[in-house]
């Protein structure tokens, strides 16, 4: 199926169906909404729990097309300022200069080189991310959960996805070693994505 489809799960001996013409309505440019939309992370802490934060202010662009998947894009730029774990002193020292640095690096960028389709609602975006000035590639695996007109006649569409990073390779290196072994931040963090994007007129 096309990017916007959903899995056809009927059993059924009759010919194959033609494509749905819904596929090229939906192809074309969206904007990403902030106001429906969840950037979130979560670090293992101590070894023993997660810390759960997400990112409060950003801005993105999606370009889809229902066709050829190969040919659609993603941009995304957040600023790290508006990071949130919900401890005012973490998110302190998140972006101080053990971490973000976010007076000298205040935003955090992702533009996506490749797209893939992998079958059924399942996709997958590769690109670069950048932090702290460092650029490395970030794998990002989607699920297409379909697309709809709101109430106020905005065309969306929804993904959910997510990614594992180890922030060391971007220069995110900051630890403390714990008196029983281990260290207080993981250098594994996993990524989560809610998106809902709207159409561009």
């Amino acid at each position: 199926m096309g990017i916007f489809g959903r899995k056809d799960t009927t059993e059924t001996t009759a010919a194959p169906a033609a494509v749905n013409p819904d596929l090229a309505a939906l192809t074309g440019d969206y904007t990403i909404d902030a106001s429906h939309t969840t950037l979130g992370f979560v670090a293992r802490h101590a070894m023993v729990t997660n810390v759960k934060g997400k990112f409060l202010d950003f801005s993105g662009a999606l370009h889809l097309d229902g066709s050829d998947p190969s040919a659609s894009t993603a941009t995304l730029d957040v600023k790290m300022d508006s990071i949130d774990t919900g401890s005012a002193d973490r998110d302190g020292h998140l972006k101080s200069a053990d971490f973000f640095k976010t007076d000298e690096h205040p935003t955090m960028t992702f533009r996506s080189t490749k797209a893939e389709a992998l079958g059924g609602d399942d996709y997958r975006i590769t690109g670069d991310l950048t932090i702290l000035g460092t650029t490395k590639p970030l794998t990002i695996d989607l699920e297409f959960n379909g697309a709809a007109k709101d109430p106020f006649g905005n065309e969306r569409v929804g993904f959910e996805g997510k990614a594992e990073i180890l922030r060391s390779e971007w220069g995110l290196t900051w630890n403390a070693a714990l008196e029983t072994g281990g260290v207080l931040v993981s250098d594994k963090i996993k990524l989560n994505f809610d998106i809902s994007a709207i159409k561009n007129a």
